[in-house]
């Protein structure tokens, strides 16, 4: 009794242990029996010293047993891996020759070299079963970004916990991720615990040290702080399409939007500018310049250099070819940038090589750039229009492959004669027989009359509408100008002739342009005569009223008036 309670103690300890490795690790318990079947039998090839030994595991509810398997044989040559026919039926009634005979193994009898070998077998093969489910886990999420927890700060690198929990510990499927030195934002200090968002730039599985690595230095960053702030970006209305960086200095970005409603920039910026301020903060106060993208390099080159003002870009002769920013004398520093910050992003955003030359510099060379440019520009319209119109064309030979019975529209004969076309509606009316006499034929009188005096009233108004708009056509005359063509010509002085030329071409310029008003040929609203007549009186007043230009120099008739007086 005692041996078998110690058996049963030893075997329950034996099964924790199993259960203890699976679930700390996080592996699935196939794995670990796989692992422990591998150990045993390289422990007992070590034991034995042979190694084409074959051995079996065994482990039910956390109890391992180890057999040594024979292959039975008529003949025996070899006892150490063959068993007679005659043997193996002792053993197992029915065994036939071929099969493969189980005999127990006493783990007790392994030696020390045994057991060594078996622990570091275990070892290995736990660690890349543990990479392999960490590989599946984060090979999804590269360029993904992830919250971590600085688990330890050294000078050539940083140690982040991925998957801990809420405090901070580790939990299943929580792993080391490694942020080297040229990853980490110069401007940033890195402490103990300090919860950080990074992004997953590798996994690696082969690898001995860390399987993965992070970063906080790489565009993908700002990308993804972009996405996680705007929505417009996230749901694909604004595309980023390029980002060029110098970590924890400056940043440039160029957005795309595909909603003609949407203004990219201004979408990035947010209300008061919260939505980039919040970017900002994250990266500790890099400056990031947002601008719009363009597939015309030469627009693109100039958006990308900017602050800089009034940039011309034109083709680079030579080899290596590459472009070249003609900016005005005073725009030069802001294009070359601090240290030719300005111009290394420029040139890494728009991954095209750029020299940046002032216009005093371009004319003493000789060199027509504005010319040069708009050749370039006209030879982009060119190509654009070509490739619209074979857009076109394509879109035109689908439908055509949709529809073969569609007719072709350059075929078809739209002429016809008018003699022969005949109104729908009047087919119809042809069709209709002539109704019966209606009742209302017999009106009173009275109605006729009210008819009448409504078209005569309509009459009246037209032609009162007619002569008011054949009057307002009259071009109007001033009394001023009425007095200055009837005042007679006097000689004037050779220096009151400028000033005179000069009022005359001061007035013509002036002069305004009366625009002639359409006929009132529409029907209208029929007003009496007594409405007519206090309309048109209040038009001629405003016309009156309206006849005084202040733009008018009328210091001209100054010497008509000093003449007369």
């Amino acid at each position: 009794m005692p041996g078998k309670s110690k058996s049963k103690k030893k075997t329950e300890q034996q099964e924790f242990a199993f259960l203890n490795i699976a679930e700390s690790r996080n592996l699935p318990k196939d794995v670990v029996e796989e692992a422990l079947s591998e150990a045993m039998e390289k422990a007992y090839q070590k034991q034995s010293g042979l190694k084409d030994l074959k051995v079996r595991t065994e482990i039910n509810n956390g109890n391992m047993k180890v057999f040594r398997q024979r292959e039975t044989v008529e003949n025996v040559d070899d006892e150490e891996f063959e068993i007679s026919l005659e043997d193996a039926k002792k053993v197992k009634p029915d065994a036939e020759i071929g099969d493969l005979i189980d005999e127990e193994v006493s783990l007790n009898n392994f030696d020390r070299a045994a057991i060594t070998l078996a622990k570091s077998v275990i070892k290995t093969k736990i660690r890349e079963a543990e990479k392999a489910v960490i590989y599946e886990k984060y090979v999804d999420q590269v360029g993904e970004m992830v919250e971590g927890i600085v688990e330890s700060a050294e000078d050539r690198f940083i140690l982040v916990l991925l998957g801990a929990d809420k405090e901070g510990k580790h939990q299943n499927g929580s792993t080391l991720a490694m942020m080297k030195k040229n990853d980490q934002i110069p401007t940033e200090h890195y402490f103990d615990g300090e919860h950080i968002k990074v992004v997953i730039t590798d996994v690696n599985k082969e690898s001995k040290g860390a399987q993965i690595l992070v970063s906080r230095a790489d565009p993908v960053f700002i990308k993804r702080l972009f996405e996680k702030e705007v929505p417009e970006i996230y749901n694909g209305t604004i595309e980023i399409k390029a980002i060029a960086r110098d970590p924890g200095m400056r940043a440039k970005i160029a957005v795309y939007s595909h909603n003609e409603n949407i203004d990219p920039i201004g979408a990035c910026i947010g209300p008061k500018g919260s939505r980039v301020q919040a970017i900002i903060q994250e990266l500790n106060g890099e400056k990031i310049d947002i601008f719009e993208w363009s597939d015309d390099i030469q627009q693109l080159v100039a958006n990308a250099l900017s602050p800089a003002a009034g940039v011309v870009v034109i083709p680079k002769d030579g080899p290596r070819g590459g472009l070249i920013a003609v900016v005005p004398d005073n725009q030069l520093s802001l294009a070359i940038g601090k240290k030719g910050q300005n111009a290394r992003l420029a040139v890494k955003l728009t991954n095209h090589r750029i020299d940046i030359k002032s216009q005093s510099e371009m004319k003493e060379l000789g060199i027509d750039y504005q010319a040069i440019a708009d050749e370039m520009h006209a030879e982009y319209e060119a190509r654009k229009a070509a490739e619209r119109a074979y857009k076109q064309q394509q879109r035109i030979d689908e439908l055509r492959a949709e529809s073969p019975d569609a007719i072709d529209i350059d075929s078809v004969d739209f002429t016809y004669d008018d003699d022969d076309y005949v109104p729908e509606s009047r087919k119809e009316a042809e069709q209709i027989p002539s109704a019966a006499p209606n009742a209302n034929q017999e009106a009173p009188a009275e109605n006729e009359k009210d008819v009448e005096e409504m078209e005569e009233a309509a009459r009246i108004a037209k032609e009162k509408r007619k002569s008011l708009a054949e009057r307002r056509e009259q071009s109007y005359t001033s009394k001023f100008e009425s007095a200055a063509e009837a005042a007679p010509a006097q000689p004037s002085s050779k220096k009151n002739d400028h000033k005179h030329s000069y009022k005359n071409e001061k007035q013509e310029e002036r002069k305004p342009v009366l625009k002639k008003k359409p006929a009132y040929t529409a029907m209208q609203p029929i007003y009496t005569e007594d409405e007519l007549a206090e309309i048109e009186e209040n038009e001629l007043e405003e016309e009156l009223s309206a006849s005084w230009n202040e733009d008018v120099d009328y210091e001209e008739y100054d010497e008509y008036y000093d003449d007369e007086y």
